[in-house]
């Protein structure tokens, strides 16, 4: 029979240890459920969301047997080798500190609020080099060298509010921790373990970003969603490794677009210089970079 502590080198999360360290009256976090295996914690967290379950909702998953990446893609890992988290925000709501609802307009930085989370996490407790790719993947290196390898993804969805109110979004991100060089699901991943991290301990992982999400989820509101205001935009622009970068992106309507990318504007849309001198601002595409970015 077949146990959690089978690999002593994965062990299992606690809830209640994590509960009881994160869960505070007046605090974002409300719940934190660990389950063994699912499909996607994305779906499950928005299923709950459509159900109406409070704002702060944590789900992990020990194992994603079909996690969801941006372009339909998946994302799986083995069992307890890395963070599998979704979490339920309600920016459309009045929050307990009488903050006003955040317009819609401003939901597309949640996803880079949390990957400045998850690389202010990564880059303190792990010790290795890591820099966010334009919108949703956290790059990582050893320590001194460029950070250059997938080692985590992020997918933001809304989800109808059924109190009426603005959607929900549903957080996930899935970071590799303990995968080895033969569990990887791609040739450009890699986990922090085999990039040399010092702390592949999903526990302070996982409380560091949740904390780490809170503090900046809570600027964020109290800025009415405001990157500027909240600092997020500056937060992002030093975390990003895509701005100055020379980037190939590939467009949803099937076009390649060739440039250097030069900034983020403040609805979060990427902004190109294109080969022919044209400045373009992306809502959406799958960055390449071509040559690292230049101070």
């Amino acid at each position: 029979m077949s146990s959690a502590y089978s690999d002593l080198g994965r062990p299992p999360l606690s809830a209640e240890a994590l509960a009881r360290v994160l869960v505070r009256p007046g605090g974002l976090w409300t719940e934190v459920r660990v389950v063994p295996s699912t499909g996607s914690t994305n779906t499950d967290v928005a299923a709950a969301a459509a159900g109406g379950a409070p704002e702060g909702l944590v789900l992990v998953a020990e194992q994603q047997v079909a996690g969801k990446g941006r372009l339909g893609r998946t994302w799986t890992s083995p069992a307890r080798a890395g963070l599998h988290v979704s979490v339920l925000l309600r920016p459309g709501r009045t929050d307990p500190d009488g903050h006003r609802p955040v317009p819609p307009a401003r939901y597309g930085w949640l996803t880079l609020l949390a990957a400045v989370a998850l690389r202010d996490t990564v880059h303190r407790l792990a010790a290795v080099s890591a820099a966010v790719k334009w919108p949703n993947d956290l790059l990582v290196g050893p320590a001194g060298e460029p950070a250059t390898g997938k080692c985590a993804g992020i997918l933001a969805e809304m989800v109808p509010d059924p109190a009426g109110d603005g959607p929900a979004v549903v957080l996930g991100i899935g970071l590799n921790v303990t995968l080895r060089a033969d569990e990887l699901p791609r040739a450009d991943a890699t986990s922090l373990a085999l990039a040399g991290g010092t702390c592949t301990d999903r526990d302070p992982l996982l409380r560091a970003l949740l904390r780490g999400l809170a503090d900046w989820y809570g600027r964020y509101r109290a800025a009415d969603g405001d990157p500027v205001g909240s600092g997020l935009a500056a937060a992002y622009r030093q975390a990003s490794g895509t701005l100055g970068s020379q980037v190939r992106v590939a467009l949803p309507d099937g076009d390649t677009l060739v440039g250097r990318a030069v900034d983020v504007d403040d609805d979060g849309r990427l902004v190109v210089t294109a080969e022919d001198g044209r400045t373009v601002p992306l809502a959406a595409g799958d960055v390449t970079h071509v040559r690292p970015a230049t101070p």
